[in-house]
């Protein structure tokens, strides 16, 4: 096992691996990932933009990674930076303005997370490799974050402010910004963050680890030291971690099955260390919401 270095990771994913019905996602937002500054790279996965423009609501749904996000967002008119000086003049034009902006450390979320798409917005967001964000924030363990949104500036004294990010029209400019304020921000040495990386991407990429007992082999940490070790570097346990990247390959499958060609559930329940297919079934429809045969019927139809 080893890090990923930063020349390991020259573009970011291009798989949309969590995001529920992502090609209906694609026809009504602007959504794209950039790459961090080289010294970021062994810590994040990607940056995320999204703008939108909408003539009546969209909910987006996303079955979250085992991954810590920071995020910026803005509802309501956009404005550049003339626009916002002259907005200013009007208190009360500059207090919705400041109303409608956030910025927040989103951790881990345990369940099936929704947003409601309104009007004009836009987000930016910074998803950290899992494991990857306790360098930034070594005080406190990830999992205080777990299930929770916290405001920035109660993760970080220096934060930086909303405008900073989300004003510039050039996403290589937002980049820059991200880029900035993690840069200040860190990162701290941390060996065991490295391992718990090493770690996650291991269950990532071998499928043959279907088991905490399996991963506390690979890794040579007994169980007890590993649940640790999960605890405060990546904010859930192993086996959620295990759990959930098997869920995020099912979806993928009914994503692409189409309402004519079913997957071999039984077959992909197998695959992915499940006893049987009905407990692949029971998790997928308690994760979605819909069974996984009706799932890939309602992302096909037209």
């Amino acid at each position: 096992m080893r890090i990923m270095s930063a020349a390991a990771a020259p573009s970011p994913r291009r798989d949309t691996r969590g995001i529920v019905d992502p090609a209906e996602l694609f026809t009504r937002v602007r959504f794209r990932r950039h790459t961090p500054a080289p010294e970021l790279r062994p810590y994040l996965e990607h940056y995320w933009l999204i703008d939108w423009e909408l003539t009546e609501p969209y909910v987006t749904q996303v079955v979250p990674h085992p991954s810590v996000n920071i995020v910026f967002q803005r509802y309501g008119p956009l404005s550049g930076p003339a626009e916002a000086a002259e907005a200013a003049e009007e208190a009360e034009e500059a207090e919705e303005a400041e109303e409608a902006s956030s910025a927040e450390v989103s951790g881990i979320g345990l369940g099936l997370f929704t947003q409601e798409l309104t009007g004009l917005g836009r987000v930016c967001g910074i998803q950290f490799r899992p494991g990857g964000f306790r360098p930034f924030a070594p005080a406190w363990p990830v999992s205080t974050w777990t299930g929770r949104r916290v405001p920035l500036a109660e993760v970080f004294a220096s934060a930086a402010g909303e405008g900073t990010v989300l004003s510039p029209e050039d996403d290589h400019a937002r980049v820059a910004a991200l880029d900035a304020f993690l840069l200040a921000q860190g990162p701290a040495p941390d060996r065991d963050a490295e391992q718990a990386m090493q770690l996650v991407d291991l269950i990532r990429t071998d499928r043959e680890l279907r088991k905490v007992s399996l991963l506390a082999a690979a890794s040579g940490l007994s169980t007890r030291s590993l649940q640790r070790l999960f605890a405060g570097h990546v904010g859930v346990g192993p086996k959620w971690v295990i759990l959930r990247y098997r869920i995020h390959e099912a979806l993928e499958r009914a994503e692409s099955a189409g309402a004519t060609i079913a997957p071999d559930w039984s077959r992909l329940a197998a695959e992915l260390g499940y006893s049987d297919q009905a407990h692949l079934v029971r998790d997928f429809t308690a994760t979605i919401g819909l069974p996984p045969t009706a799932y890939a019927r309602a992302v096909s139809a037209p």
